[in-house]
């Protein structure tokens, strides 16, 4: 998708965009002339994970935005309130929140230890919770205000919590937060949603996971939810709640050719469906062709 300069001035905070999700995303505003704000832990290269938040800065600014390192730990209040306190007196201050942070341990009840439980829960429950509310009172001074959680739909049928209940209710946590505070903000004209995507991402930590080689060929890169992410964000904001799935984003922004997305073009009939990604849709050509799995 072709960047169309709309974010071009506005500044966006984004939550563990050292790698991954987040940093596509942070690029794809960039290209705009976007400040970005990319607020993460890794500061020092990690042993196994690419990736630091000064290298993001440094691809930020390579392509056109500004950017602007914070080493930060969502959990952490006082190092989140720090983060957002120097994006406002470097840029006057934020006009979108992207909540992507997120921990992740696909066990079931018995083998979850209770340190993973409540790491995920801080992450992606709290934390998210925390920056929305640390970035609230310089979102509602923005006239393009934008949340943007990177959490799935939320659905109730019991196969997507048999078999990780911890997880799913984190990672469901951050999608209530989507409920209540699009509601919440209402008067604030601040649009919240979240994105997910339809099938598997490659991302540098399945690169590393015993079992995501496979996962890895079957899926698609992280380019397509920066160009989900960023149509969404460049739309006036309106209080909405909207649960986007990359691929239906994509093709009302007239995009319809997907195979650019997979990582080996050779599996693009056999694409790996995300965890809690709905099936996708009879229609179109591109649909029809996916053969999802979970």
């Amino acid at each position: 998708m072709a960047n169309t300069g709309k974010l071009n001035g506005k500044t966006l905070f984004i939550t563990g965009a050292s790698r991954g999700i987040g940093k596509a995303i942070a690029i794809k505003a960039a290209r705009d002339g976007a400040n970005v704000v990319v607020a993460a832990k890794t500061a020092e290269p990690h042993p196994k994970l690419p990736g630091t938040i000064y290298d993001a800065i440094k691809e930020i600014e390579e392509v056109g935005g500004k950017g602007l390192a914070c080493v930060v730990d969502v959990r952490n209040e006082s190092q989140v309130a720090q983060a957002v306190q120097r994006a406002v007196e470097e840029y006057g201050g934020i006009d979108i929140l992207i909540n992507n942070a997120s921990a992740i341990a696909l066990t079931n009840t018995e083998s979850t230890e209770m340190k993973r439980f409540d790491l995920m829960h801080s992450i992606n429950v709290r934390g998210t919770f925390l920056v929305s509310k640390l970035c609230l009172p310089h979102l509602k001074k923005s006239s393009h205000a934008h949340i943007l959680n990177i959490s799935p739909p939320l659905n109730l049928v019991p196969g997507w919590f048999g078999p990780h209940v911890a997880y799913t209710m984190s990672k469901y946590g951050m999608s209530m937060c989507v409920l209540g505070m699009q509601e919440e903000f209402k008067p604030f004209n601040i649009a919240v949603n979240a994105l997910w995507p339809r099938t598997t991402i490659d991302t540098a930590a399945l690169q590393i996971h015993p079992t995501g080689e496979d996962r890895r060929r079957r899926g698609r890169n992280a380019t397509i939810l920066a160009d989900a992410a960023y149509w969404i964000l460049t739309q006036e904001p309106k209080p909405n709640g909207q649960f986007f799935i990359d691929e239906e984003v994509l093709f009302k922004a007239g995009v319809t050719e997907l195979d650019q997305y997979a990582v080996n073009r050779s599996y693009k009939d056999n694409l790996q469906q995300c965890i809690f990604a709905p099936a996708p849709a009879a229609g179109g050509d591109v649909i029809d062709r996916i053969r999802c799995r979970l």
